[in-house]
């Protein structure tokens, strides 16, 4: 009997996930999305190995076509989902290793579970490097140092350590995983429209330099000020007590009553 075969990054996953990230990018009414694994052990296990006996096979695969060409297919299809204009969170339970590692790390935001997550770029181990945006992507979240010692030691990384290094942003007990994500998932999306990818890319411009961060944040704040939505909270949280002594000490719950 054959052994039951790990879900990994192959053909027939990167061209269903394609067809999605084309499906939702033009979607306004969606504005997040949870990414999740209907398999209890793997997120996704790595990508697909046996492209190693025929590399010109994944070179050609049609994905991502609108994506720069010069990138391999995985790189075009992660970069893809790093560019959708919704907010990207994932829900990690299990094992994500290469391709399914870099996956993650193309999203906007990564929970896992304490208790059963873990993570690894092993590429180096079996003679190559990380080729879907690892080396590009995790400088950003977890440093240069931290970088290689992940990729050039290639060993599992569990949920506690991934939090404490800012590969996730945070690791919480398996029960609580799910409250966790959806309450977060739940509180972006009900944002006045274009708040959310507004702040998303003032972030990300920031990432590029401090100055172009600045610049690029009072635009997209002008823009935002000019929205019915903006004067309407401003003076909703303003009567509930906003700026009082009293509200100020209890300004979080007073903001999720009207909002």
């Amino acid at each position: 009997m054959a052994a039951a075969r790990a879900p990994v990054l192959d053909a027939a996953l990167m061209t269903d996930l394609d067809r999605f990230t084309k499906a939702v990018s033009g979607d306004h009414d969606i504005r997040v999305i949870v990414f999740d694994s209907a398999d209890p052990d793997f997120f996704v296990a790595h990508g697909d190995m046996t492209t190693a006996e025929d590399p010109s096979t994944f070179v050609e695969l049609p994905i991502a076509p609108e994506q720069d060409q010069s990138l391999n297919p995985m790189m075009r299809l992660h970069e893809g989902i790093r560019s959708l204009p919704q907010i990207t969170i994932a829900k990690l339970r299990g094992l994500a290793r290469g391709g399914g590692a870099e996956l993650l790390s193309a999203m906007d935001m990564r929970f896992t579970s304490l208790e059963h997550a873990g993570m690894a770029q092993l590429e180096c181990r079996l003679g190559i490097i990380p080729g879907a945006g690892g080396t590009a992507y995790l400088p950003g979240p977890v440093g240069r140092a931290r970088t290689l010692e992940i990729i050039l030691g290639g060993q599992l990384v569990d949920a506690a350590t991934a939090e404490r290094i800012g590969w996730v942003n945070r690791a919480v007990r398996d029960t609580e995983l799910d409250h966790v994500v959806d309450t977060l998932a739940v509180r972006i999306a009900a944002l006045p429209s274009g708040v959310a990818r507004a702040a998303t890319e003032a972030v990300d411009a920031a990432v590029e330099s401090t100055s172009n961060g600045l610049r690029k944040a009072d635009e997209l704040l002008n823009g935002l000020l000019g929205e019915p939505a903006a004067a309407r909270l401003a003076e909703a949280a303003l009567a509930a007590g906003a700026q009082t002594r009293d509200g100020e000490r209890h300004l979080e719950p007073l903001v999720d009553k009207i909002t």
